[in-house]
């Protein structure tokens, strides 16, 4: 018995993204290319019914879930649990400009130091622990249905570890773009991957951008 059938996106393109910015937990909106990702995603998954659509309260999130919320006809749940990690002292810098300034925490990031806090954000035991949190607070209510989900790369990437097994320790290895979407099912207690990385909806899908 399939429990929970949870189709996921990234949200939408920013200035941010396109610049190679670290956004975390500011909020900044879609740029133009960002909300023709968003109208794009939400045709492709026109055709799909779901029972409730999620997104993060980040501006990101919630302007690219709002064309499928409204062609879902399902009104609109936004939820802080599902935010981007908080990035602490990295959130507003670019890599390289963290790598000349912040040469320690740079290398304790890139070396992903699971207890490192990012100096005052989140550590990646912290973060995985909500996400975990947040996706099992999703199956119940929604038992036997299909749920939208508009968040963010690092919770994404945080569900399919959770999902695979797949080492915190571990460089990320699968694409999370922009607007592209990832089908997950939960069956007898065990969620399982359906399709992942869908983006033949997107003109020109850029290379995977930072969060």
């Amino acid at each position: 018995m399939t429990l929970l059938t949870l189709c996921l996106a990234r949200h939408g393109e920013t200035d941010w993204n396109a610049e190679g910015r670290i956004q975390g937990q500011l909020d900044l909106p879609l740029n133009p290319h960002g909300r023709a990702q968003a109208l794009a995603l939400a045709a492709v998954l026109a055709t799909r019914q779901f029972d409730a659509v999620y997104s993060s309260d980040l501006l990101r999130a919630l302007e690219s879930a709002l064309p499928l919320a409204a062609r879902a006809g399902t009104g609109l749940r936004t939820r802080s649990e599902w935010r981007e990690r908080h990035h602490g002292r990295m959130q507003g810098r670019t890599y390289g400009e963290l790598e000349t300034e912040w040469p320690e925490g740079y290398r304790r990031f890139r070396a992903r130091d699971l207890q490192f806090d990012l100096d005052g954000g989140e550590s990646l035991l912290q973060f995985q622990a909500r996400c975990a949190g947040a996706l099992a607070a999703l199956a119940e209510p929604h038992a036997g249905g299909t749920v939208m989900l508009l968040t963010h790369g690092g919770v994404i990437d945080m569900i399919y570890r959770l999902v695979t097994g797949q080492s915190l320790a571990a460089p990320r290895t699968v694409p999370i773009r922009n607007c592209a979407f990832h089908v997950l099912s939960l069956r007898n207690g065990v969620w399982a991957i359906e399709q992942w990385g869908v983006d033949s909806h997107l003109i020109s899908p850029r290379d995977e951008l930072p969060d």
